[in-house]
């Protein structure tokens, strides 16, 4: 505690004492049983940086803490890839934002499903572009809207208050279209919760949230399919989504003109013809948001010689796989949910290109 004492008194002593505002203890963040502190102060101080006055900043020693990835690696991150731009002090200790902290989650997240760290930047870019374009689009104070309906949800889910919960989902998608209500509201905060497990409790109130959106889809899905033969099979490419992200997808896919049934997790890949022979639907869509393996292609290729109808590519690793499956017999859908309904019906139709 010493030595990192004296590195805050030399950030104090680079900077004007009137530019910080607090420093404060957070009695919730320990470190080997003592607490580390998070600083504020206004951005006048640091190196040039958009952020706003009141952002707390973070050493690299409590990220590291926060996240699990040491401060090395945080460093050849920043350095090698530019994933990271910490804020400077004018005697170059390294701060980090919330922001900050949210974006190593994000590369944590396509680490894990196989991605390459050299190539998660183009991955954050390309998502943050469609955010910001989803958001342009939207009303003004959209933003705000979803941001306020996520705390009334995490307030419920935190008191594991399913009466409240059900009452905050009818009025959401009482207000919202199927395709807001879940990228821009419901699935943002699952997936929050989901990399926030440090705390105690908080993995309980992510299974209670995901528990409960995956028995609601379940009944809308079978509400739409009711009584009309399924017209297209959806099935997740073994290991490679969680179940609520596939209901999801089978909830973003389905509409008044086509009937999805989403396929329970587990079904091996060469058995799926057995499965479209029995209820011959109009196409089998895989879902995936891992990165795809070098032989995806031929896999995805002979198991399309096998089928009677077309096959489709859904998800994250469609996107990425795009460019190997181009002039291929399989059609890639994305997995933006307010085209990937349109891209399947254009699909069906001839109209989309593979």
């Amino acid at each position: 505690m010493t030595k990192y004492a004296s590195d805050i008194g030399r950030l104090g002593n680079s900077l004007e004492k009137d530019r910080y505002k607090s420093v404060k203890w957070d009695p919730t963040l320990y470190s080997f049983g003592q607490p580390m502190p998070v600083i504020t102060a206004p951005s006048q101080g640091i190196a040039p940086s958009a952020h706003c006055a009141a952002d707390e900043l973070f050493p690299i020693r409590e990220v590291a803490r926060l996240t699990g990835i040491n401060p090395v690696t945080l460093r050849a991150w920043e350095r090698r890839y530019g994933l990271i731009q910490p804020v400077r002090t004018e005697s170059g200790h390294r701060l980090y934002t919330q922001k900050d902290i949210e974006t190593v989650h994000r590369i944590l997240d396509w680490i894990e499903r196989g991605v390459a760290v050299s190539k998660v930047g183009k991955i954050l870019a390309r998502d943050d572009s469609q955010a910001s374009f989803v958001r342009q689009l939207q009303e003004g104070d959209a933003e705000h809207e979803s941001t306020q309906w996520q705390q009334q949800l995490q307030l419920a889910i935190g008191a594991f208050d399913e009466l409240q919960l059900e009452r905050l989902y009818g009025q959401i998608f009482a207000a919202y279209p199927v395709a807001v209500v879940f990228q821009d509201i419901l699935m943002p905060l699952w997936q929050q919760l989901l990399r926030h497990q440090g705390r105690f409790g908080q993995a309980s109130e992510w299974l209670f949230f995901d528990s409960f959106l995956r028995a609601r889809i379940s009944q809308r899905l079978q509400m739409a399919r009711a009584g009309r033969t399924p017209q297209v099979l959806l099935a997740a490419i073994a290991g490679e989504c969680r179940e609520l992200e596939l209901l999801v997808a089978g909830l973003m896919l389905s509409g008044d003109e086509l009937a999805v049934h989403v396929l329970s997790l587990g079904h091996p890949l060469d058995e799926l013809t057995l499965v479209c022979e029995k209820t011959r639907p109009q196409a089998l869509v895989l879902f995936s948001n891992h990165s795809p393996t070098h032989d995806l292609p031929n896999r995805l290729e002979r198991l399309a010689l096998t089928l009677e109808c077309p096959l489709l590519l859904a998800g994250d690793a469609s996107d990425m796989a795009d460019k190997q499956l181009a002039g291929t017999a399989i059609g890639c859908l994305g997995n933006e949910g307010r085209l990937m309904q349109r891209r399947l019906q254009q699909f069906l139709s001839g109209t989309l290109d593979t």
